[in-house]
């Protein structure tokens, strides 16, 4: 088994009574292994007992080169990965520890279905700062509303998007 499948939120370490904030903290390690996320620079972490997603703005990120603002696949990017680790995060939450087999299940097979994206303004920012909640909690999928922020609390990019587990 390679070293990612065993690190992958499907194989969180959950003893007998975990808080709510070790799974977050566990999901957040398990994203930030991603040699994507390593590439990029995103990183996810557990702020005031909620997931957010980081990233700084660096050279390669530029996707205008005349006005250097941020590529809106970074934002686009950013956005989809918040909203798929908070609706795991919720999940979790609202499992009971008798259900947690069948949730554990569902984290790990949690995709993208669809995804909106609105550009509000122009990606410009030192960093910026993605925040997620869940519209709506189901049987089989979800649906999740993202924003993106700069380091001024600007709005840079909204999205919903609507994941299956």
């Amino acid at each position: 088994m390679t070293e990612a499948k065993k690190t992958w939120t499907g194989h969180i370490h959950l003893g007998s009574k975990t808080e709510i904030t070790v799974i977050l903290s566990q999901l957040c390690q398990a994203f930030n292994s991603s040699p994507f996320f390593k590439h990029s620079g995103m990183t996810m972490r557990v702020v005031d007992g909620e997931i957010e997603a980081y990233i700084e703005m660096q050279p390669n990120l530029i996707g205008n080169v005349a006005f250097q603002i941020l590529h809106g696949g970074v934002a686009a990017t950013l956005l989809d990965s918040i909203g798929g680790i908070v609706a795991m995060g919720e999940l979790y939450k609202k499992a009971e520890p008798e259900n947690m087999p069948e949730t554990i299940k569902k984290v790990s097979r949690l995709a993208t279905v669809d995804m909106r994206v609105d550009y509000i303004a122009p990606g410009r920012g030192e960093y910026f700062i993605a925040k997620a909640e869940a519209l709506r909690l189901g049987r089989k999928g979800c649906t999740m509303r993202m924003t993106m922020k700069n380091n001024e609390d600007k709005i840079i990019a909204v999205g919903t998007a609507s994941y299956a587990y």
